[in-house]
């Protein structure tokens, strides 16, 4: 996709990761995104070490591509600058605890009254509705009331294991928010009307679940450790090797699992993938056992002509270098400005088209005022 967003803008209070990284999505397919942050403090997230010409790791990963306009919108004058933004906005992204908006003056109601065809994106915890409408959380929280984290630990009845990635945030709120908008910019063509979208990071995770909530619903009752795809089957998991590094096998299928045996020398028995739960973890012990002896690159190498589902575990700093997102070309550089180039990911929708500097606080104010109509002294007026 050369530049599908072109000519879409983007207002976006939110702060931390949910919201930024949807944003970035939007960003990366050419909506013009600016980022309304506090005078003050901003998207705190710069804040979050390691840095890069004082702002975060994490800060930098999601927000290229944006400006930065600073109001506070606590401020009569910079609550009714941005009623004049939205009115020419196409979409709104929030992640304020749920009533925010409305008490800084800045609601569904304010904004849908200025601009019939805004879309509005509100990403909380739990819901703009419901009895946790007001309560905290993060991450870890809200994967936990899903029944996500419940699903992953090294064996079973052992204790749910925490998650390498924060999977509420990412695709509970950012992935899940994106969908949703890009759905209802659709939509308004059709309607002429926007919308105003209720993303709810602990529904979003639960999303995840539809598979394992298929098989509840027959009966079963999954659980941690117990199934085929959380570690119920040796035949899916994780073994190490010689040099205390790992490799994954995904040899589900029997076909798979005849090649995968044969190549490890142990003798294939298709029976095994229905073998009882005692009897998983003598396979598992058996595997360990052949897999222990070499390194995860010698394995990897001798059973990659053999098509049966064995791969490395790469740790992060391994992922540049290796020749499937070389080739791939997943990551990319782009300009960080006085942090210099950074290598970053792409989305899986293709490299971003406008990969700016992520912007410090306020960068671009009178720039963004300006596009949006405003006249100089109304630009002294609000920035002072």
């Amino acid at each position: 996709m050369s530049c599908p967003l072109d000519g879409i803008r983007v207002l976006d209070l939110s702060r931390l990761l949910p919201g930024p990284f949807l944003t970035m999505i939007l960003a990366d397919l050419g909506a013009d995104v600016v980022k309304i942050e506090d005078p003050k403090v901003g998207d705190y997230i710069r804040a979050f070490p390691p840095h890069k010409a004082g702002m975060g790791g994490r800060y930098l990963a999601v927000n290229r591509g944006k400006r930065s306009l600073a109001l506070d919108l606590k401020q009569a004058g910079a609550r009714d600058a941005f009623l004049r933004l939205a009115a020419k906005a196409d979409v709104v992204v929030e992640s304020f605890r749920p009533g925010v908006m409305d008490k800084l003056g800045v609601g569904w109601t304010a904004l849908s009254a200025v601009n019939p065809r805004l879309v509005m994106c509100s990403i909380s915890g739990y819901g703009q509705t419901g009895p946790y409408v007001h309560r905290a959380g993060h991450d870890l929280n809200y994967i936990g009331l899903a029944g996500v984290l419940a699903m992953g630990a090294e064996r079973r009845g052992a204790p749910p294991a925490l998650p390498g990635v924060q999977i509420a945030d990412f695709a509970g709120g950012g992935l899940w928010g994106a969908t949703g908008v890009l759905a209802a910019l659709f939509g308004r063509e059709r309607s002429g009307t926007g919308a105003h979208l209720d993303i709810s990071m602990t529904e979003g995770a639960m999303a995840l679940l539809a598979a394992e909530l298929g098989n509840l619903d027959c009966g079963a009752h999954p659980t941690r450790g117990s199934e085929a795809l959380n570690g119920g089957m040796a035949c899916y998991g994780v073994y190490r090797t010689a040099d205390d590094r790992f490799v994954s096998v995904g040899a589900l299928e029997p076909k798979f699992w005849i090649a995968f045996n044969t190549a490890i020398g142990r003798k294939p028995d298709i029976s095994e993938l229905a073998a009882p739960p005692a009897r998983q973890d003598q396979i598992r012990a058996e595997i360990q056992a052949i897999l222990i002896t070499r390194s995860r690159d010698e394995w990897v190498a001798a059973l990659a002509s053999h098509d049966c589902l064995l791969e490395p575990v790469l740790e992060l700093d391994e992922l540049p270098t290796h020749p499937l997102h070389q080739a791939r070309e997943v990551f990319v550089t782009v300009d960080g400005g006085a942090a210099g180039p950074l290598r970053q990911l792409r989305t899986p929708l293709g490299p971003p088209v406008r990969p700016t500097p992520p912007p410090t606080l306020g960068q671009h104010g009178r720039e963004v005022l300006a596009e949006y109509g405003f006249a100089a002294d109304e630009i002294v007026a609000v920035l002072g």
